[in-house]
């Protein structure tokens, strides 16, 4: 919050065209700009009041941050249609929709596989932070009830890492290392090229989110190539299409279930490969987000 205050005051006092500020939680700062006759764009993120890591004041906050948004900014940003339909029914409000951008670099992998002693397209991937609305226990109990044999197969048990941390949640951030192994990998949080070198040559990503709009993590493991399994959710759903498969979280067998049916075919993840690339391409691609914003500044 108080760099976010600094942040406007500094704004004031220069002469800026227009300003575009990130996440309802910043909305606060929208009345001092508009004070001193700069045109303000929000990108409001996701239903943030949603999640579960905050508790009645933090709600309250990001309630607040809502309506701020919708009262003061010039326009409002959604990265979701779903995100554009939550504003259009509770404030009334037309938003603008730009989804965020995906696009790997033509790069060499890093040596983060060695280091993790994990080798190619032979590990499922997990990126979020640990906070409950992510659901990472859920997906490691899943994980561990797979069971399925050779002949079912080539590899039966590749390794779950499980690549980011919690600031939030020290109890489950606990809960969660209880049950690490040598086949469920715990790495911290990894960025740049070592992060991008994990989703490159991941066999399968798993993407558990329950709470958002178009999660930067979905696209780009799609834009990496990557065979996808996504939780259901209008969200999720927005985003992949018929490009990523789906799953229930509760209970957990149902993704101990597809996770084993992914696994035992090679053939249908190399065509989930195809179809979420493409779909990443199409869609998400950061020329085509950046005209939008480009257009959506102009104009204000």
């Amino acid at each position: 919050m108080s760099h976010s205050v600094l942040s406007a005051l500094d704004a004031m006092r220069r002469d800026f065209d227009v300003a575009l500020i990130c996440n309802a939680a910043n909305a606060f700062t929208i009345p001092l700009l508009r004070a001193a006759r700069i045109p303000v764009a929000i990108n409001v993120d996701g239903i943030e009041r949603k999640r579960r890591k905050w508790n009645l004041l933090g709600r309250a906050f990001y309630a607040t941050g809502e309506a701020f948004a919708v009262t003061f900014a010039n326009a409002v940003v959604a990265d979701a249609d779903v995100i554009a339909s939550y504003y259009r029914e509770h404030y009334q409000l037309e938003t603008v929709t730009i989804p965020y951008g995906a696009e790997f670099p033509d790069e060499a992998d890093s040596d983060v596989l060695a280091r993790l002693k994990l080798t190619v397209r032979n590990y499922v991937l997990y990126v979020s932070r640990f906070e409950p609305e992510n659901n990472p226990l859920e997906v490691v109990k899943a994980y561990e009830k797979l069971s399925f044999s050779q002949s079912q197969s080539p590899n039966p048990q590749p390794p779950l890492v499980m690549l980011g941390a919690g600031a939030y949640a020290p109890a489950l951030v606990a809960e969660l290392h209880r049950h690490a192994s040598d086949r469920i990998l715990f790495p911290g949080a990894l960025y740049g090229a070592d992060y991008r070198t994990l989703q490159r040559n991941a066999l399968l990503y798993v993407q558990a989110t329950e709470v958002g709009g178009t999660h930067p993590a979905l696209i780009e493991a799609m834009a990496s190539g990557g065979a996808v399994l996504a939780h259901d959710t209008p969200e999720n759903r927005e985003v992949g299409g018929d490009a990523v498969g789906y799953f229930e979280l509760r209970p957990e067998e149902t993704l101990s279930g597809t996770l084993r049916e992914c696994l035992a075919s090679p053939l249908m993840l190399e065509g989930m490969r195809r179809a979420a690339r493409e779909r990443a391409r199409e869609r998400f691609g950061w020329e085509r987000v950046t005209d939008s914003y480009e257009r959506l500044l102009r104009s204000l």
